[in-house]
């Protein structure tokens, strides 16, 4: 790295986060670990968040503050920071939740000892509006297997609904590698299962990342499948019928064949897709039939 460099890029995604932002930023700042960038790209926000980080980068170098014209969707929001991003290592942070003071030290420290893992993140505790714990969420991708195609088969299939792991450090190369943040439904998950075919994935045993749960989160406050899709990308139609396992089995495929396993593994891998496509085999014929009824309705 070179010597202006940081060796960690944090970006932070966010549209009208005023109520948290100066809480998510603070425990940025607080990390004990200190080389790091902090980008903020605001998604035209209406509500004071411009004002609030023009103020934190007025006092603090290691800030860089970037404002869209116009909402361009979270995915694109998001991907715009790898876009931007310096540092050796990346991590994405929500505008609402917390860091604890050692989490980039301890994660940084597993990705420096070890060339095989692609991304570290610690135990998550969900808090409410007002900070208080509300306990331990169980993430369940401590993907240790040196072979890639088990990773990928205990990421297609693991119990665990959120992606907290999402916002955990990476090696910024392997994330450029994939598909990154995808304008779909759930496209943080096939990001985590494509980066399983690049690495190992290592949970901290510290909870060190606090997940903050309220009304205004993106999956509380986007009920239906299509206000999900707009949320993703608004150039989406939220009444269309969106094609959701579909699309995902289609980029599982996509990922295996971008991360050039090698035909025995590769092979491996999609016998692990199929296996999964034949367990949301009546999730994949809703998906068709309710396409056809609004064709023809």
């Amino acid at each position: 790295m070179g010597n202006n460099e940081p060796r960690v890029t944090i970006g932070l995604p966010v549209y009208n986060g005023i109520r948290f932002l100066d809480q998510a930023i603070e425990s940025i700042l607080g990390q004990t670990f200190r080389e790091f960038e902090l980008i903020v790209s605001d998604n035209a926000s209406t509500d004071g968040t411009s004002e609030l980080c023009h103020s934190y980068a007025q006092k603090d170098s290691r800030i860089r503050y970037y404002r869209q014209d116009e909402n361009i969707g979270a995915a694109k929001n998001y991907n715009h920071l790898v876009e931007l991003a310096r540092g050796e290592y990346f991590k994405w942070a929500a505008h609402d939740d917390i860091c604890a003071p050692p989490y980039l030290e301890k994660c940084v420290e597993v990705l420096d000892e070890n060339s095989t893992v692609v991304l570290c993140y610690p135990k998550t505790h969900i808090i409410d509006e007002e900070g208080n714990d509300k306990g331990e969420y169980r993430d369940a991708l401590h993907l240790e297997s040196p072979r890639r195609n088990e990773r990928f088969r205990d990421a297609l299939f693991r119990d665990s609904g959120e992606c907290n792991a999402v916002f955990g450090l990476m090696r910024l190369s392997v994330l450029k590698a994939t598909a990154l943040i995808g304008n779909y439904q759930a496209s943080d998950n096939m990001l985590l299962s494509e980066l399983a075919l690049h690495g190992k994935i290592h949970e901290l045993s510290e909870p060190l990342f606090l997940r903050r749960d309220h009304p205004l989160t993106s999956g509380r406050a986007n009920v239906t499948t299509g206000d999900r899709a707009a949320w993703f990308d608004p150039r989406k139609n939220k009444e269309k019928v969106h094609m959701v396992r579909w699309r995902w089995a289609v980029e599982y495929s996509r990922a295996i064949r971008r991360a050039k396993t090698g035909a025995g593994e590769g092979l491996r891998c999609y016998r692990h897709l199929g296996k999964w496509i034949r367990w949301n085999r009546n999730y994949l014929a809703h998906e068709i039939g309710r396409a056809v009824n609004q064709r023809f309705s």
